[in-house]
């Protein structure tokens, strides 16, 4: 059965235009008016869509072909058109960037796209780009442009006639320093962290003209595959969820759920137990940024390591296994000593170490993810099995240590259910 649901695919030429921005705005407009707002983002993200969940008030769930697969992906957004006013997509990087790209999927789900352009020190040249953008690929429809970071109605007078006429003008935002969302290494800081998000996006939100309430042309969804084990059943699985572990997917918890596992949230940062459990999920974050209070609180890092001991399984990723390290050391060269379960050092770099899509062939089965991190990690341990990217960049090392599985890959449990489940299985 067909559902349909208004549905905009918001994108830009490049990154840094304010997509984020663009999309969390016009959530909460809508939201405002009332309507329930199901926002997604395409590719591998964790900061974008705290920002964005935030402002729809709802989970955002990532779009990714490579990751999730076609029948996946549909199977999200046909479960969002049950319930939605409105479906709003972020993409990724540029439109036409990377492989597969944000004009694959808008094409692909016939979804429309909307251009947000940086227009900060353009004038006519702000047409030459959204007609470029318009005409470069077969098969996409362009919905129109919006332009950001305008300096008031002249520059956007001069932005609008410089369109040619079948391209749509969706408005403008200024360059106003009240609505930017701020960043650090790894992009936009946690939403957890902005003490006046909601400010900055109430004020984006109010500053689109009326023509922001219209909602867009309806998009029609259709069910993907789904088969989902239960293999799980009566297992608990604590999870690591704090400021410095927060680096979750949506869809991996649910994916747990859905095949019988109990979770148990806890924090390394403040708790001095482990939630009884049959199994461990240490997720990415920034343990960087808390090396005192994770390296001080001794009873937690001695729990973690009579789990390991007790021969039960841990999944330790990115940020998780830097945790796991002996020892970690940040950009200032200040270190702390970490659980000491993984025979390794860590020292956070200034630039960036390693991005990208990840396959990962287990002795559990092939699961994919990606990998995004400031990082170097030195160990003597020989790996499991090294990744590789799909695209050509580098592959991350996965170690095992008894039911210890550690890896700078994230891993996107619903690529492969049954791998997933093996994680936590004894």
């Amino acid at each position: 059965m067909i559902r349909h649901c208004p549905a905009l695919f918001v994108s830009a030429p490049a990154s840094g235009q304010g997509k984020t921005l663009v999309t969390a705005a016009l959530a909460r407009r809508h939201r405002n008016l009332g309507r329930h707002v199901r926002v997604f983002k395409t590719g591998p993200d964790f900061l974008d869509p705290m920002i964005l969940a935030r402002a729809s008030g709802n989970p955002v769930y990532q779009l990714d072909l490579f990751m999730g697969g076609e029948a996946h992906c549909r199977q999200l957004l046909y479960d969002a058109a049950g319930e939605a006013d409105l479906i709003l997509i972020e993409g990724v990087m540029g439109l036409f960037d990377g492989n597969p790209s944000s004009a694959d999927l808008a094409v692909l789900l016939d979804i429309p796209a909307l251009a947000v352009i940086n227009a900060d020190s353009m004038a006519q040249t702000f047409g030459a780009v959204a007609l470029g953008l318009a005409s470069y690929r077969p098969g996409l429809r362009l919905a129109g442009v919006l332009a950001n970071r305008v300096a008031g109605k002249r520059h956007a007078d001069m932005l609008q006639t410089s369109l040619p006429p079948t391209i749509s003008w969706f408005g403008a935002l200024s360059r106003d320093a009240g609505f930017a969302l701020p960043e650090r290494h790894l992009g936009l800081v946690q939403a957890s962290e902005i003490a006046d998000l909601d400010d900055r996006i109430d004020g984006a939100a109010a500053a689109f003209d009326a023509a922001a309430e219209q909602l867009p042309a309806l998009a029609a969804f259709a069910p993907g595959a789904r088969t989902i084990p239960s293999l799980l059943h009566g297992r608990r699985i604590a999870v690591a969820h704090d400021a410095a572990f927060s680096f979750i997917y949506p869809a991996n918890l649910d994916l747990l759920a859905a095949m019988g596992a109990d979770l148990a949230f806890f924090s390394p940062l403040t708790d001095s137990v482990l939630p009884e459990c049959d199994a461990l999920w240490l997720p990415g974050g920034y343990p960087e940024l808390y090396l005192g209070q994770l390296g001080g609180n001794t009873a937690m890092k001695a729990a973690i390591c009579a789990h390991h001991g007790a021969g039960k399984p841990i999944l330790a990723e990115c940020g998780g296994m830097l945790y796991l390290a002996e020892s970690l050391s940040d950009v200032q060269g200040q270190a702390a000593d970490m659980a000491g379960l993984l025979p390794a050092q860590v020292i956070m770099q200034p630039r960036l170490a390693a991005l990208g899509l990840q396959a990962v062939s287990l002795p559990e089965g092939d699961i994919r993810g990606h990998t995004f991190h400031h990082s170097r990690l030195a160990t003597m341990l020989a790996p499991l099995v090294q990744a590789t990217d799909p695209n050509g960049g580098m592959g991350e090392a996965v170690y095992r240590l008894g039911k210890l599985t550690a890896s700078y890959v994230h891993f996107y449990f619903p690529s492969n259910a049954q791998a997933a489940a093996k994680l936590f299985l004894p």
